[in-house]
């Protein structure tokens, strides 16, 4: 015979008044018939994982190819960002689909939230709601869905636990037990979560630690744009993002940001150039812009950035005046990452050095991308991923790519884009970005469309 607690399941084999480890006021209960596993050997598991897809195919990218039947996903974001809204659509979706979804509203009446999918216009299936914050009636009738939404996890509360919903213990209790409904019956459970103004996840860490798949859906710097975000999932990448655009009929799906971001942009002028950037295994291509201003002024030139931290900017022109031999400090340098974009990706350095250099010396690059790392000896490493990079340039047209191993020092850099001063190319060349040998120093790569990966010399 054993005691447990009912929120951290501490045992002990006397009866207590509280619990010693929690320090919660519930007394221990009874725990006298446990059950036992019986271990398998996986390869004898006859049942395999399947998964359901969410009807969304930037949500199921970001899952790693859709819901794993029985497992538990939790989705954190601010107030007003879309959570609910993205969530009315995965199960519209999936409902017309054929799953069976309940969605638990702790927040909303029925009505109400029938009056938000009516006015955003969801189209697919009739989505079973429930209006309760009892997490002990949800689950109850979850046991018959496939699909179970509780929206959210801090509103809702379970009467054999202690403490106001969303407390620490409440959290606890009510997540353990979803988990529980979702690892014993099969339900799919989908938590909503609540952030801090820190921007962490409301309740204990261990809210993390339960669930299998942990989604952050989060305003990107852009205007209007919402990115979903994975950061931790037992059956897929983690750092998978999805981009979706909210309209007045809700969310969209944007699955070829690059092309949003690099809408409108002048390939042929100085101080542009492309840089492909990572955002988990995904790569983003945008555009990177510097204009450097010569000053007669004794002040400290200014510098100034946006996009990329200040420390980084000036690291890159420390290195391009004193291995580069480009004269900078005299110079006001601004550069900005376009669409408000933040990037802390190592392999930019190269694009925005390229991008310092063109402007310095006043010379367009042609529609060509740049990645790599710039060390504070000059020399310009690879980067990871480059693969992935490659097949984004050549997949948006860009088949001309500066990179190491072509280029591998930053003098280089500035002797091969200074070299363009005095050439100039043919219109047909400038419109398909080739750009042939620069006079034996490095040169521009093409991308090889049957061998993405490699570099064509």
């Amino acid at each position: 015979m054993a005691f447990q607690c009912g929120v951290c399941r501490f045992s002990s084999p006397k009866w207590m008044g509280f619990c010693p480890q929690c320090r919660g006021s519930e007394p221990l209960v009874e725990s006298s018939s446990l059950s036992v596993a019986v271990p398998v050997a996986v390869s004898e598991s006859t049942e395999p994982a399947s998964r359901i897809s969410t009807g969304l195919e930037e949500v199921d990218r970001v899952l790693g190819g859709g819901l794993v039947r029985g497992s538990a996903v939790l989705v954190g974001g601010a107030p007003g960002i879309g959570k609910s809204t993205l969530l009315g659509q995965v199960g519209a979706r999936m409902t017309a689909m054929g799953s069976r979804v309940l969605l638990a509203s702790a927040e909303e009446s029925v009505g109400q939230v029938g009056l938000r999918q009516r006015r955003l216009g969801i189209a697919g299936g009739d989505v079973d709601v429930i209006a309760s914050s009892d997490i002990a009636s949800v689950l109850d009738l979850a046991h018959t869905y496939d699909v179970l939404v509780i929206d959210s996890i801090q509103t809702v509360f379970d009467r054999e636990s202690s403490g106001a919903a969303g407390s620490v213990s409440q959290v606890r209790s009510c997540a353990d037990r979803a988990v529980r409904l979702a690892k014993e019956q099969g339900v799919t459970v989908i938590l909503v979560g609540h952030i801090t103004k820190e921007g962490s996840l409301a309740g204990p860490k261990a809210l993390e630690h339960l669930v299998d798949v942990v989604l952050y859906f989060e305003p990107d710097d852009k205007l209007g744009l919402r990115v979903l975000r994975g950061m931790k999932n037992r059956f897929g990448t983690v750092w998978a993002t999805g981009v979706f655009e909210m309209t007045a009929s809700g969310l969209v799906e944007i699955p070829d940001p690059s092309v949003l971001a690099l809408d409108g942009r002048s390939f042929f002028a100085p101080g542009s150039v492309i840089m492909p950037a990572l955002a988990g295994r995904r790569c983003l291509l945008n555009e990177v812009q510097a204009l450097v201003v010569p000053t007669n002024t004794n002040a400290p030139p200014r510098r100034s950035s946006t996009g990329v931290t200040n420390g980084r900017l000036h690291q890159i022109l420390a290195v391009l005046d004193r291995r580069g031999g480009l004269s900078l400090s005299t110079a006001e340098v601004y550069v900005s990452v376009m669409g408000g974009v933040r990037t802390a990706d190592p392999a930019t350095d190269l694009a925005i050095a390229a991008a310092i250099i063109s402007s310095r010396l006043d010379v367009a690059i042609p529609r060509v991308a740049a990645f790599g790392e710039v060390g504070l000896t000059g020399e310009i490493r690879a980067s990871l991923q480059a693969d992935v990079r490659l097949a984004e340039c050549h997949r948006l047209g860009i088949d001309s790519v500066l990179a190491a191993p072509l280029v591998t020092r930053v003098d280089q850099l500035v002797s091969a884009i200074e070299d363009l001063r005095d050439k100039e190319l043919p219109e047909s060349e400038k419109t398909e970005g080739v750009v042939h040998n620069f006079a034996g120093r490095p040169r521009v790569a093409s991308v090889n469309a049957s061998n993405p990966s490699g570099f064509v010399s």
